[in-house]
């Protein structure tokens, strides 16, 4: 090899830079101890998602600081999982003003007042299972049994329901949630905290699940029975015309993320954002869009604070809470 080439060789990989602008790359050191808040804390320096994930907690503490109308959204499964029992303390302590969801979101947390749902194996065999009549998702169980003990509880109430329509008052999938919640009468349900504190869920699929299989069952003796969903939609786009502010907390994807998103939409976009999904953007769905799409469409505003995390929810969101809502509560 001539010297030229060894020399333009040399150049291309020593390159000269400019020094780009920002804090340096360092996470946590354990000489310090074991500090969690601290640890926490380096995330903010150490890349990757856990940097998204410092900047999410960022973001929450400034749209609570802003007095943000704040939107909590969370799939089905979420409910399934313990992240159950996070959603409940946020409602409980009203710390959220508006939560969108899924049937399943709605009914696990009813079904879980009942009877718990029990820790099982990714791989079990799906046969095996369907022969003992148990349900799985991910790795949790879910016995039938459930949803039987769960119909008990909804079609006395779909009966009072029903009486109530005959004086023309048609119920919203809301208000149905809102009276889950108060009949449930159980303070480790999400939605009896959520009616006790006037927390509007809204839930714009409510057929999709066992609820919907109820309804179904209820129409052939009731096929009178109607639910307003224009009248929940007219009640969320108020709410959010009417906010000064918003912040957006979305976790998982579907239907949850763009009700929320396309309530924003109405005021020319939200505030603040945080997403936390897993979900790619190559096939063009809104579930794996990212803020910058959301942009386009106005339902985040050109100079809003947002980011998507990756990950697993289960894991991600007690640490969020941790860090954001939990942080100013004192203990009794």
């Amino acid at each position: 090899m001539d010297a030229e080439k060894f020399a333009q060789g040399k150049e291309n990989v020593l390159r000269d830079s400019d020094e780009p602008q920002g804090p340096a790359i360092q996470g946590y050191d354990f000489n310090q101890g074991i500090d969690y808040d601290k640890i926490l804390d380096s995330f903010a320096t150490t890349g990757f998602q856990a940097t998204h994930l410092a900047k999410a907690i960022d973001i929450i503490n400034q749209m609570r600081q802003d007095k943000c109308t704040i939107y909590l959204g969370y799939t089905s499964n979420m409910v399934t999982s313990g992240l159950r029992d996070v959603f409940r303390y946020l409602a409980q302590h009203k710390m959220v003003d508006i939560i969108v969801t899924t049937a399943g979101g709605v009914e696990e947390d009813i079904i879980k007042c009942i009877k718990p749902f029990i820790l099982g194996r990714f791989d079990a065999d799906g046969a095996e299972l369907r022969e003992k009549g148990i349900n799985r998702t991910g790795n949790i169980y879910v016995p039938n049994s459930r949803y039987c003990k769960f119909e008990d509880f909804l079609m006395p109430l779909l009966e009072k329901m029903a009486a109530e329509q005959q004086n023309g008052q048609v119920i919203t999938p809301s208000e149905i949630v809102a009276r889950l919640g108060k009949e449930i009468n159980d303070p480790s349900s999400i939605y009896y905290w959520a009616q006790k504190n006037n927390i509007p869920v809204f839930c714009p699929a409510l057929t999709d699940g066992s609820i919907g299989d109820m309804l179904y069952f209820f129409s052939y003796k009731h096929p009178e029975f109607k639910l307003d969903i224009a009248r929940d939609m007219k009640k969320l786009n108020d709410m959010t015309l009417d906010a000064k502010k918003t912040g957006l907390i979305i976790l998982g994807a579907g239907v949850v993320k763009h009700h929320i998103l396309n309530a924003n939409m109405l005021r020319n976009g939200c505030e603040y954002s945080v997403y936390l999904n897993n979900a790619q953007e190559f096939d063009g769905s809104d579930a794996g869009a990212r803020p910058e799409e959301a942009i386009s469409w106005g339902k985040i505003l050109p100079d809003a604070r947002s980011v998507k995390v990756f990950g697993d929810a289960t894991i991600l969101f007690p640490l969020i809470v941790a860090k954001t809502f939990a942080k100013d509560l004192k203990k009794p």
